[in-house]
């Protein structure tokens, strides 16, 4: 499934045994906070997987051989392209632990990915407190 609103080509693919989970909200999710940042020309594809699949893209790509809830690879310097893979695992078992609902955190990991595609980081914690912010107010269940 794939949206397009301007120049933003937004795709979420399900490679999970998990069913009914909210693609049109993770696009939209994505579309504001593009929005907000004031980015008019994206292509971004979320592909949500399980813990086996984001622990193997962890250990291959940033040599960190566990499960995490989500990672995002830019694939152009210039240009905001890029793929964001969540694990669908670990989003709900952060769900139970922050008392959100599955759909809440799913679309913080989403929000959280494109804020990386759009060159934030989050290694200090000043930086995690931007970030966080900048979820809460890009993130809602439509």
């Amino acid at each position: 499934m794939i949206i397009r609103h301007s120049d933003l080509e937004i795709a979420v693919f399900n490679n999970t045994d998990f069913r009914y989970l909210p693609k049109q909200k993770i696009k939209n999710t994505i579309e504001r906070t593009m929005a907000g940042e004031k980015i008019g020309k994206a292509i971004i594809n979320v592909i949500l997987v399980d813990d086996d699949g984001i622990r193997e893209l962890n250990a291959r790509y940033l040599n960190h051989d566990y499960a995490t809830d989500v990672i995002a690879f830019p694939l152009e310097e210039n240009e905001i392209v890029g793929d964001i893979y969540i694990s669908v695992e670990t989003a709900r078992e952060n769900a139970g632990l922050f008392k959100v609902t599955l759909t809440n955190e799913l679309l913080r990991l989403a929000c959280h990915g494109a804020l990386h595609l759009a060159g934030y980081d989050d290694k200090t914690k000043k930086q995690k407190e931007l970030m966080h912010e900048l979820e809460s107010g890009y993130i809602y269940a439509d």
